[in-house]
């Protein structure tokens, strides 16, 4: 059974920082793009950043580029979100998952970031 647990999640002051993790377990981590994507409330998914399996290449979305970053640990199976300079429009539901191919298969539960002002 492949499950994708987010943590890390909370509420913080604009400028902040908070640091989410996913942990994975259930399929072959080390050879799965993984990624990030936030959801507002009323607003579509939208991506955050992706690493792929060897951490050599990511991605970033432009509203977040310079304040967030992504990484992976394989030994722990775990992705990370590092996120700096937090604004309230960062305010969202956050969600990790997992890809091989061209469509994101695993999803996680999500857990809530809020930025007050």
């Amino acid at each position: 059974q492949v499950q994708l647990v987010e943590s890390g999640g909370g509420l913080v002051q604009a400028g902040g920082s908070l640091r989410l993790s996913c942990a994975v377990s259930g399929l072959t981590f080390s050879t799965y793009t993984m990624a990030w994507f936030r959801q507002a409330p009323g607003k579509e998914r939208d991506f955050v950043a992706s690493i792929i399996w060897n951490a050599a290449s990511t991605s970033v979305a432009d509203s977040v580029k310079g304040r967030f970053a992504i990484s992976r640990d394989n030994t722990k199976n775990t992705v990370y979100l590092q996120m700096n300079k937090l604004k309230p429009e960062d305010t969202a539901v956050y969600y990790c998952a997992a890809r091989r191919e061209l469509d994101y298969s695993y999803w996680g539960q999500g857990t809530q970031v809020t930025v007050s002002s």
